[in-house]
């Protein structure tokens, strides 16, 4: 007998982008830059720091897990009753890299959450791109 409620699902976003790691890393880790894709922020890149993403519809707790520059920025996510991880991956590719985000941590009963960040998600890799396509 399994226990459904420890059982968790991940949304998981992937995009190519024609730019290198270290681009996306700051679009990742610059405040001012997670402000224009994500949110507005408090954000460091610095094990154990905690920052706060504001948004106008409330705002999520979150602590920096792991930091590996241009490669794995791992954090807590917590707003509304969801308790997850974000985790970036950057891969070097022939053409730029390869970006992987994984929200983990979605119970089988907070659905609204789980397709509210689908579809967020989605959208935020949108601004992302539009921010990374800048030029420096």
């Amino acid at each position: 007998m399994t226990d459904t409620v420890s059982e968790t699902r991940s949304v998981i976003v992937e995009r190519d982008f024609q730019h290198p790691p270290e681009k996306i890393w700051r679009a990742l880790t610059q405040p001012h830059l997670i402000a224009e894709w994500l949110m507005k922020n408090d954000f460091q890149p610095v094990t154990d720091h905690r920052f706060t993403l504001r948004g106008d519809w409330g705002s999520v707790d979150c602590q920096v897990m792991e930091i590996e520059p241009n490669k794995t920025l791992s954090y807590s996510w917590a707003a509304l009753g969801l308790e997850s991880v974000v985790t970036w991956t950057l891969t070097p590719t022939p053409t730029g890299t390869h970006l992987r985000m994984e929200q983990a941590g979605f119970r089988t009963d907070q659905q609204q959450a789980y397709q509210g960040a689908r579809y967020g998600w989605a959208k935020f890799f949108d601004n992302l791109e539009q921010v990374v396509a800048r030029p420096d």
